[in-house]
């Protein structure tokens, strides 16, 4: 465990010197919410949308990350440029199929742009599964009515597929390459209670994987943080609205020491 929160805090530290620029196609519900846990810990968000200039941007930023939650025709022209491009140009780059398996809309666009070539996927055990093609129940919206357990093996067959990482998000966090799998430990329940949180997570992995060059490793760390800070905040917090403040906090305030929570095997 020791070593886990030495190699998270020097992930953590190469975020805060280096200062990656994170180019977000995100949804509407999480822009701010997103660019400020990128700024709080260290990186430099960028939300850019617009087909016309997303290919020239991906080419000065340090990461990408894809988030489908707010589909519209032009935004999904917008990904499926960005991600050609960001592969075009070996930048690292995370895919958040939001809700995919809810509508046909979201499963085609999922698909398409896992088959273009993400670094890491990252969505909940519902979304895994319903990407994955395994029989689920239904998928509603964002929220993943399977447990993280459940997406464990369809999690090893899309890494396998696309080669690339998946991360299941849930009370434990499984992050797999198709061969290893590490279970990430850390977070608060009340995070359930704040919408977002879990494309803050996808941000954040954009951050490490810019200065991380093992994706397994980038994904698992990214995910111990925003878990720690959850746990910070749940402590602190009354409430969700609070938790929200508290969160951003402390991602600021992480150090060695709050590390020392991080639970990786």
């Amino acid at each position: 465990m020791g070593d886990h929160v030495r190699a998270v805090w020097e992930s953590v530290q190469k975020v805060r010197t280096g200062q990656p620029l994170v180019h977000n196609i995100t949804n509407y519900v999480v822009m701010n919410t997103t660019a400020n846990a990128l700024l709080a810990l260290g990186a430099a968000p960028a939300m850019v949308h617009a087909a016309e200039e997303v290919e020239e941007f991906v080419a000065i930023a340090s990461s990408l990350v894809i988030n489908i939650g707010t589909l519209s025709s032009p935004w999904i022209t917008a990904m499926r440029l960005c991600a050609t491009r960001a592969n075009e140009l070996d930048k690292p780059w995370v895919l958040d199929p939001v809700g995919v398996g809810a509508t046909p809309l979201r499963t085609r666009v999922s698909d398409q742009l896992a088959q273009i070539g993400p670094t890491v996927i990252r969505a909940n055990a519902s979304e895994v599964l319903a990407l994955a093609a395994v029989s689920s129940k239904h998928t509603r919206g964002v929220d993943s009515t399977d447990p993280s357990q459940a997406a464990i093996e369809p999690a090893r067959q899309l890494a396998q597929t696309y080669k690339c990482v998946v991360v299941v998000s849930g009370a434990v966090d499984y992050v797999t390459d198709g061969d290893k799998l590490l279970a990430v430990r850390n977070g608060h329940p009340m995070m359930t209670r704040v919408t977002g949180l879990g494309c803050t997570a996808s941000a954040l992995v954009g951050a490490f994987l810019a200065v991380e060059p093992d994706p397994l490793v980038a994904a698992a760390h990214a995910m111990a943080v925003i878990g720690v800070a959850g746990e910070i905040a749940g402590a602190r917090s009354a409430g969700p609205g609070s938790l929200q403040m508290n969160l951003l906090d402390a991602l600021y305030q992480l150090d060695e020491a709050a590390l020392a929570r991080v639970r990786i095997a």
